[in-house]
C-alpha cells in the first residue's frame, strides 16, 4: 500500500499538480484501502478538520497579515534604513546590513518568502550598484531569509509545535541563538567576500543621520518588543501576540505613517487570505495523510528499514537532519513538517531527545532546504521577484549553504546554542 500511495503522489507532482492534490489523493487511497471502500471517508474529513482545529494555528494568518502590512507600508523600509545607517560604511557593510535587515524583518514576519520580497526588493539594486555580483546578492538575500524561519515568530515552529505538541513559546526562544549565530557567520563571510573582491565601502552616515534613522525606526522596532517581550513577559500567548502585531501594524501604517488607505488594506487582507487558505489546506491534508501512514504503521516500517532503533541520540538527530534537508529541497517546508514529524515522533520519544532541540534542528533544516537546489521554494520566489534565470539565482548559494549546514551540525553537538535561552527563561 505504501508504494501505491507514494507512487501516485509522485506521479501527480510530476504532472504539475499543487502539493495539496497529491496529499489529498494519497490520503484518499489510504482510507479506501485501509477501510475497504468509501464508507469511512467521513473519518478522513474529520481528520482534515482536526488538523486545522488547534487554536495556536490562528497565529499563522495574523503573522502573515502583519508582515504583509509592513512590507506594503513604511515599516520594512525604516528598519532597512536603520541597519544601513550603522553598518553600511563597513567593509562588506551593505551585505551585513542585508543579512541584518532579514533578521529584523524575520522577527516580525516569520516567513522566508515574505523576507525575500520585503528586504530583497529595495536592497538588491543597492548591492549591485555597490559592486557585489548578482549571484552573491541573490544568494545572500535567499539564504539570509532562512533566519526568518528561526527568529520568532517562526511559522515553521508554529506548525511543528502544533503537529508535535511542543510548546511554541519554548520553540520561539530556542530559535534566537541559532538565528543570531547564522547572522554572525554570514556577516564574516560578507566581509571576506568584500575584501577579496575589493568591493568599495559606502559613505559613513553621520551621527545626526543615524539618530534620524533610529527615530524613524522606533515605531517598527516595537514589533519584536511585542512578540518577544509580550510572550516571555507573560503578557501574551503566541496567538495573542500575533493579534497584537496586526493591531500594531494597522495603527502604524494607517494612522501614524498614513501609508495605507482602505483600498490598500483590502488588497492586503485579500492577499493574506489567499496565502492562509493554501497553508490551511496543506495543514488539513497533511493531518489526514499523517493519520493514514500512522494507521498503516508506515513510520515503523521506514524506521526499522534504516535501523534507527540501533542509533544513539546523535545518529537519530543526523538522520532527522538529512531527511528534512533533502525533503525541503523538493517539497514545501510545511508539507515536509506535516509528513515527517509524525514518522520520527516515536523514535524521538524513545530516545529521550529534547523536543525543543529537535524542533529547532528541524526548523533550521527545512529553512536550509527551502533555499537549496533543485526545487527550494525560496529560489523560485527569487526568480519570480527579481526576474533572473535559475542558474544565476543558485550560483552563489554553496558557501551560504555550507555555513548553514555547519550551524546545524553545531546544534547537534552543542545543543545549548538553542537551549540556553530556553532554560534561562523557563527555569529548566
Amino acid at each position: 500500500m505504501a508504494l501505491s500511495i507514494f507512487g501516485v503522489m509522485i506521479v501527480l507532482l510530476l504532472l504539475g499538480f499543487p502539493m495539496m492534490i497529491p496529499l489529498l489523493a494519497g490520503s484518499l487511497i489510504g482510507f479506501v484501502t485501509l477501510f475497504g471502500g468509501f464508507g469511512q471517508l467521513d473519518t478522513m474529513v474529520q481528520q482534515i478538520l482536526a488538523g486545522i482545529r488547534p487554536a495556536s494555528l490562528i497565529a499563522v494568518p495574523m503573522f502573515i497579515f502583519a508582515a504583509d502590512l509592513m512590507s506594503r507600508g513604511q515599516s520594512a523600509g525604516r528598519l532597512i534604513d536603520l541597519v544601513m545607517a550603522f553598518v553600511g560604511h563597513l567593509k562588506g557593510g551593505l551585505a551585513v546590513a542585508t543579512a541584518s535587515a532579514c533578521t529584523l524583518f524575520g522577527a516580525v514576519s516569520g516567513s522566508t518568502q515574505a523576507t525575500v520580497v520585503a528586504v530583497g526588493g529595495p536592497l538588491r539594486p543597492r548591492l549591485l550598484k555597490a559592486g557585489y555580483s548578482d549571484s552573491f546578492s541573490l544568494a545572500l538575500i535567499i539564504n539570509s531569509s532562512d533566519i526568518a524561519f528561526l527568529i520568532p515568530p517562526s511559522i515553521g515552529m508554529i506548525i511543528y509545535g502544533v503537529v508535535s505538541g511542543t510548546s511554541i513559546s519554548e520553540l520561539f526562544i530556542a530559535g534566537i541563538g541559532p538565528g543570531l549565530l547564522i547572522l554572525l557567520l554570514f556577516s564574516i563571510y560578507s566581509y571576506i567576500y568584500a575584501v577579496r573582491n575589493k568591493v568599495p565601502t559606502e559613505d559613513r552616515a553621520s551621527w545626526r543621520e543615524r539618530g534620524r534613522a533610529l527615530r524613524r525606526a522606533l515605531w517598527p522596532l516595537g514589533f519584536p518588543v511585542i512578540i518577544v517581550g509580550g510572550i516571555y513577559g507573560g503578557i501574551f500567548s503566541p496567538t495573542e501576540a500575533a493579534a497584537a502585531c496586526v493591531l500594531y501594524a494597522l495603527i502604524l501604517e494607517m494612522v501614524i505613517f498614513r501609508e495605507m488607505n482602505l483600498k490598500a488594506l483590502y488588497a492586503t487582507a485579500k492577499s493574506t487570505g489567499l496565502i492562509t487558505a493554501v497553508v490551511f489546506i496543506l495543514v488539513g491534508a497533511g493531518a489526514a495523510f499523517s493519520y493514514v501512514i500512522s494507521f498503516a504503521q508506515i513510520p515503523q516500517q521506514v524506521l526499522a528499514a534504516i535501523g534507527i532503533d540501533q542509533m544513539g541520540g546523535y545518529g537519530v538527530l543526523f538522520t532527522i537532519s538529512v531527511a528534512f534537508f533533502v525533503g525541503c529541497m523538493f517539497v514545501d517546508p510545511i508539507v515536509v513538517i506535516l509528513i515527517l514529524v509524525p514518522i520520527f515522533a516515536p523514535v524521538v520519544d524513545a530516545t529521550g531527545l529534547d523536543p525543543v532541540l529537535v524542533g529547532t534542528i528541524i526548523t533550521l533544516q527545512v529553512a536550509i532546504g527551502s533555499a537549496t537546489p533543485p526545487f527550494g521554494c525560496d529560489i523560485f520566489t527569487a526568480i519570480a521577484v527579481f526576474k533572473r534565470p535559475y542558474v544565476e539565482v543558485i550560483r552563489g548559494t554553496p558557501p551560504f549553504i555550507a555555513i548553514l549546514l555547519a550551524v546545524a551540525v553545531a546544534l547537534i553537538f552543542f545543543p545549548q546554542i538553542a537551549l540556553f535561552l530556553r532554560d534561562l527563561f523557563f527555569n529548566r
